[in-house]
């Protein structure tokens, strides 16, 4: 399957599920979001109970045990609603520009990919470029992206803050033959709170993400993982 189709429709799908979004983003706990979040979702997804992220739908009989591949799409990555306006306004002499925004969505994009790359492949999962047979689609999205101190590469610029700042992961599997959505999480995460206010600079703020990053990419390949593992002989990848 081409994953040109997955990958254009996007931004449609976000916004038709603005409400999910905006339920988790705004809660403080992943609990309470779950009490605000339709039971079923547009595809006809279920809310899944209990999990440890903010929250996750999941096709009716969806099985992941046979997929031992990925493809990761390129990630979307959008700021919070007024985010550099709001950089600008203040005291701060070192405003951010579009070029600022647009470097740090490059960055963020193509580290999710690394990491996700990376930590899945130590998970068992073999990392490819197209779908197909046992191939799980991953289109991810990275929305409301809120870095609290950007780097704006100013020289002599200090920046300092007890957050680098928050983000919150959207990220859809796809069955890499028929296209079928089978599932969709999503989950809000701050990045590095230390407690205390820390000089931010590039270097620390990709840090940061990165750690955010291996944490979302260890808990779905720890799933992928525990779901190949408990499989029957029949469920599992032919062997090659």
């Amino acid at each position: 399957m081409k994953l040109q189709r997955i990958a254009s429709h996007l931004h449609v799908v976000l916004a038709s599920l603005t409400l999910i979004i905006a339920g988790v983003a705004f809660t403080h706990t992943a609990a309470a979001a779950k009490k605000q979040l339709p039971e079923v979702s547009p595809e006809g997804l279920k809310l899944v109970p209990k999990t440890k992220v903010s929250a996750v739908y999941l096709r009716d009989g969806a099985d992941f045990s046979g997929y031992d591949k990925v493809a990761i799409l390129d990630c979307y990555v959008a700021f919070r609603k007024d985010w550099k306006r709001d950089q600008n306004d203040g005291i701060n002499r070192f405003k951010v520009s579009d070029s600022d925004v647009t470097r740090i969505k490059t960055e963020l994009a193509e580290e999710f990919k690394k990491v996700f790359a990376k930590e899945l492949a130590a998970k068992g999962q073999t990392v490819v470029a197209t779908g197909g047979t046992g191939v799980l689609i991953l289109r991810p999205a990275i929305i409301n992206l809120d870095v609290a101190a950007p780097d704006t590469m100013d020289p002599g610029s200090k920046t300092y803050s007890a957050s680098a700042g928050q983000a919150t992961l959207y990220l859809e599997l796809f069955d890499g033959v028929s296209g079928e959505l089978l599932a969709r999480a999503v989950d809000v995460e701050e990045a590095g709170d230390y407690g205390f206010a820390k000089i931010r600079n590039s270097v620390t703020n990709r840090a940061d993400a990165e750690r955010m990053l291996k944490k979302w990419a260890d808990a779905l390949g720890a799933y992928l993982q525990n779901a190949r593992a408990t499989a029957t002989p029949a469920a599992k990848p032919a062997a090659k």
